[in-house]
């Protein structure tokens, strides 16, 4: 794992960063730094736009910060394993917690998919953005994950990449060691598929639509069944353990 510095905020910036570049800050950006960090100008922050890596820049302004000088690269730009969390989206706060988890645990999409227990019908997606953006600027993350609109199970399910490797989290799957069952799955070479129902569960005519996908994975989370958001972190973790960015030569970006 390379050497991080915790210890300088890290801000998303949406501008190209090189040597001497000004990047003018958003009034929100500039309060953050100002009022809530308390940061003035000549001293120092990390950006990054999740293209160029991760720079130091130093702050300008008066009486409030209002731009960034970028000075000197921190770290190369990095690539996330190619691994879309799937999920039937929650209610408010408990959607944040499964975004910014999914972001921390290195998902690089997130696809919301509307099923027929699905809790919600809408889904705000600049606040899934805003989560995502939250959660790699405090764990260090150098990329931006996607956020996707969300879409009807069957119709994703129609237009997804049949050579991706379909992670379907059942808890009606016989329970069995999980990461086994990873570790024996086919090559993940195309990408994985991680899908999250609702808590509800998936209706029959879903769940064999899901079953003839080409593929396909069930697995598994163990003996106990788990809310949708636990599930996902739980999901994430073994797949990334087994095939991801854990390991050695996981999924390719």
């Amino acid at each position: 794992m390379p050497q991080l510095d915790f210890r300088k905020p890290r801000l998303f910036v949406d501008a190209a960063l090189a040597p001497d570049e000004t990047v003018t800050l958003a009034r929100s950006q500039s309060n953050y730094l100002g009022n809530v960090l308390r940061l003035s100008a000549g001293e120092t922050i990390l950006v990054f736009n999740g293209r160029d890596g991760e720079w130091q820049a130093s702050i300008a302004g008066g009486k409030r910060p209002d731009g960034l000088k970028i000075v000197a690269r921190t770290r190369p730009q990095d690539r996330l394993p190619d691994l879309a969390y799937v999920f039937a989206p929650l209610k408010h706060a408990r959607l944040d917690y499964m975004v910014q988890k999914a972001v921390e645990m290195g998902a690089s999409s997130l696809q919301p998919v509307l099923t027929r227990f699905t809790q919600v019908s809408r889904v705000n997606g600049e606040r899934m953005r805003a989560n995502v953006i939250e959660a790699a600027e405090q764990c260090g993350i150098l990329s931006i994950a996607g956020v996707a609109e969300p879409v009807p199970l069957d119709r994703y399910l129609s237009g997804r990449n049949g050579r991706r490797l379909l992670v379907f989290c059942d808890e009606a799957a016989d329970v069995t060691n999980p990461l086994q069952a990873l570790r024996s799955a086919q090559d993940a070479a195309e990408g994985i598929d991680i899908l999250i129902g609702p808590e509800g569960g998936f209706a029959e005519e879903e769940r064999s639509l899901l079953l003839r996908q080409p593929r396909i994975l069930r697995l598994s989370l163990g003996p106990r069944i788990l809310r949708a958001d636990t599930a996902g972190v739980a999901a994430l973790a073994l797949v990334q353990a087994a095939l991801g960015d854990w390991t050695a030569d996981g999924v390719p970006g």
